[in-house]
């Protein structure tokens, strides 16, 4: 988890999934990424844990061929992600 005065950003660990990490970098963003290739494995998200409500985040997936990820800008309220298989 990252989590900041203002802001935290939380990652799900699926069973068997590739490990999903977060960072903050140095312009006050934070990175969500997990091992490329990862091949069937969608990045979802979430603010509220006690719902089902996982969707796509609006952030472009980034793949460099060592990783995938996408940059976060500081949110209002936690998000949580996840990787997931369908």
């Amino acid at each position: 988890s990252l989590t900041g005065g203002f802001w935290s950003l939380y990652a799900v660990q699926n069973p068997g999934a590739p490990v999903l990490s977060i960072i903050l970098t140095a312009t006050n963003t934070a990175l969500v990424y997990w091992p490329s290739p990862s091949t069937g494995y969608n990045l979802q998200v979430n603010t509220d844990l006690t719902t089902t409500n996982w969707i796509a985040p609006a952030e472009t997936i980034t793949d460099n061929g060592t990783i995938k990820f996408i940059i976060v800008n500081p949110p209002s309220g936690k998000r949580f992600y996840r990787l997931q298989h369908p």
